[in-house]
């Protein structure tokens, strides 16, 4: 191929590269993915925009996003801030999605480089459309994770370093340096697994003619020992330790190695067997569904690694048969893979299932490589053989056959396999878009605080990586939890309040939850607080009975009335609750704590498998001359297991015959009644 046509057909993958993955990411991924990384590395990208390292909260505990460092009063993400510096470079440029669509086209264009590098520019062409199809890099690229930037940083590298071993260019040979630099302070681990064949070959140089390679090695080892030092002084920066990284401050035991691992509540004994396990099913899924062509891929990949082996590996060709075992082995060490595995022994399951085996991401090259030598050796067979056996006009259609065959196969099995893979990630963006459905545009008066449910912890972003605060909490929404209420309202006072709840268990990936609330919070203050609660009991209640809970105690009422509506009233005076209401024969009175929870569970009893309850939990907050409270959280819960966080009442989807409405009043000691 001449020089200019391929360039251009270079350049044609990259556009479809940046095209492909900017789509995806839009419409597959518009609330980003099931990793919830995603949401850090973006907080990271905005903290690098305002030129902040750590962010301070106004309230402590409930401003902590997903996997942030607490130092004192000053939160910092355990990741390194390269990948989040590149995603800011696309909200440079007009959106962070940008910089997708810019790794999109780079990486199938450095493929080309590397591969023609080492090989020819046919073979790096064919590579370059390899890896371009491969359902693991469209995946992995079109979302906000470090596994693709960091890969664009090793083939950056590669291929500045094999053209400054081609042509001696010492420019290329600092460039080399700088790239697998960045990719060691982006990843330390993976630019070290990508680099160590390259490693090997520039030793072997300098044994071969040290006076010749020693002046681009070095370039190269200084401009990669700078990248090692802004590592080490971003670590002394936030950690306080050169040696000692942000993941590490995080979670000392969540690292390389075997043993015991750990991370948060997750905990595991890593031993030897578990890890080759682990890692044959994570090798296994890369070669069968997120390698371009499956098992037809893999196949060619390992043909024209045995053709190459056959005719005696060169010292390039070496170092991509070299990666294929540094990556390998090498993942065998870190307990990651077996965490994206999710259920070892049920396939499906973990985010390898969604997103691939990402820390897998950089075999895409080796294998890449070799499965175009595969085709185009078989390609070359083939017609070879038409022009010995057939007319020119026979073998070229022949030929062409062939090609179409061979197209069909391996692009068949292709877009079965994505298809596959893209359907899992749509559903679970079908569950986000029906939850975040009432945080559109307009549902809010904004400046506004939102406070968000914990699912999964005292995390923000976590699992809600859609609802991010900027990096000084002053945007137009504010998302918190809904853990110190009152706190958040006071460091708020101009801001309107809501409250975002959604009903059904928290697993998108099975279609959960049905449904969402945004409910505005008012906030009310007086001598005496009143929650005035009216419930509807369907037809068929054979009782109805109403439990007040507070952290001192609780008291259980039965209904002398089981008609509908059931008005039901709190009042909230003197550290005291007590419940009101035509229906309740009630005279005590409960204690209230200067700062709680007082919950009301009305629950109907309907007979077993229809009895369900409301719950109504109203945060309170008093001294000794005012009660303040905020509008409660309401539930309507069919199981007691279903109550505390994932039964919200959602008025539009509640069956017949049973509603919730709540008022907050500030009536005067005489009105009670």
């Amino acid at each position: 191929m001449r020089r200019r046509p391929w360039r251009l057909a270079v350049a044609a993958v990259a556009l479809v590269g940046a095209v492909t993955v900017w789509l995806l990411a839009t419409r597959t991924f518009p609330y980003h993915s099931l990793n919830h990384d995603e949401g850090v590395y973006l907080q990271q990208a905005a903290m690098l925009l305002e030129g902040q390292l750590f962010v301070r909260p106004p309230v402590e505990d409930v401003f902590r996003p997903w996997f942030f460092v607490e130092d004192g009063k000053r939160l910092y993400p355990k990741y390194s801030p390269v990948p989040a510096a590149i995603f800011a470079l696309g909200e440079l440029a007009g959106g962070y999605r940008l910089a997708l669509a810019g790794i999109g086209a780079a990486i199938p264009a450095l493929v080309a480089l590397v591969v023609r590098e080492v090989f020819d520019r046919r073979t790096g062409l064919v590579a370059a459309v390899a890896v371009l199809c491969s359902p693991l890099f469209l995946i992995e690229t079109a979302v906000f994770l470090p596994y693709a930037p960091t890969a664009m940083l090793n083939l950056a590298f590669a291929y500045a370093y094999l053209r400054a071993d081609r042509t001696g260019d010492l420019r290329f040979a600092g460039a080399a340096g700088a790239a697998i630099g960045l990719a060691f302070f982006a990843r330390p681990y993976t630019a070290v697994l990508f680099a160590a064949p390259f490693i090997a070959h520039a030793c072997w140089t300098l044994w071969r003619d040290h006076r010749a390679a020693l002046p681009r090695q070095a370039a190269t080892a200084a401009f990669g020992l700078v990248g090692v030092g802004l590592a080490l002084a971003y670590n002394a920066v936030v950690t306080g330790s050169p040696l000692v990284f942000p993941y590490e401050a995080f979670a000392p035991l969540d690292g390389l190695g075997f043993g015991r691992r750990r991370i948060l509540e997750h905990e595991i004994e890593y031993t030897v067997g578990l890890a080759l396990r682990s890692n044959a099913l994570v090798l296994r899924s890369f070669f069968t569904e997120w390698l371009v062509g499956g098992l037809l891929g893999a196949a060619l990949a390992a043909a024209g690694l045995g053709l190459v082996v056959r005719r005696g590996l060169s010292p390039r060709e070496a170092i991509l048969a070299g990666q294929l075992l540094t990556i390998t082995v090498g993942n065998v060490y870190f307990w990651g893979n077996f965490n994206v595995l999710g259920d070892i022994d049920r396939a499906g399951t973990g985010l390898i299932a969604t997103h691939g085996p990402y820390y897998h991401f950089d075999l895409l090259l080796p294998a890449a490589a070799f499965a175009a030598v595969g085709a185009l050796a078989l390609f070359d067979i083939v017609r070879r053989r038409a022009d010995r056996s057939l007319s020119p006009q026979g073998a070229r259609a022949a030929v062409v056959a062939v090609l179409l065959v061979s197209a069909l196969a391996v692009g068949g099995v292709t877009a079965t396999t994505l298809e596959g893979k893209l359907e899992r990630n749509e559903a679970v963006t079908e569950t986000y878009d029906r939850a975040y459905d009432p945080l559109e545009d307009g549902a809010i008066e904004e400046p506004a605080v939102v406070y968000l449910p914990t699912p999964y912890g005292d995390w923000l972003a976590h699992p809600f990586q859609a609802l991010r605060n900027d990096p000084g909490f002053d945007g137009d929404r504010v998302y918190a939890l809904d853990e110190r209420p009152f706190d958040v309202a006071d460091a708020y006072p101009d801001r309107s309040l809501y409250r975002f709840a959604y009903r059904g268990t928290w697993a998108p990936q099975v279609g959960s939850p049905q449904g969402a609330r945004l409910q505005r919070v008012e906030r009310v203050a007086g001598e005496t607080v009143a929650l005035n609660a009216t419930v509807g009991v369907p037809e068929a209640a054979g009782s109805v009975s109403a439990t007040i809970t507070t952290d001192d105690g609780s008291e259980t009422y039965v209904a002398d009335d089981v008609s509908s509506p059931l008005a039901t009233r709190l009042v909230v005076a003197d550290g005291e609750v007590r419940l009101r209401g035509a229906a309740w024969n009630a005279t005590d009175s409960i204690a209230v704590d200067e700062r709680d929870d007082v919950t009301l569970t009305v629950f109907v009893d309907r007979g077993p498998g229809n009895s369900f309850s409301y719950r109504l939990e109203l945060p309170v907050r008093g001294d000794d001359e005012t009660v303040e409270a905020l509008t409660p959280r309401v539930e309507r819960c069919s199981g007691i297991r279903d109550c505390g966080g994932e039964a919200a009442y959602l008025p539009e989807s509640a069956p017949d015959g049973t509603f919730v409405r709540t008022d907050l009043a500030t009536p005067d000691r005489d009105g009670l009644g």
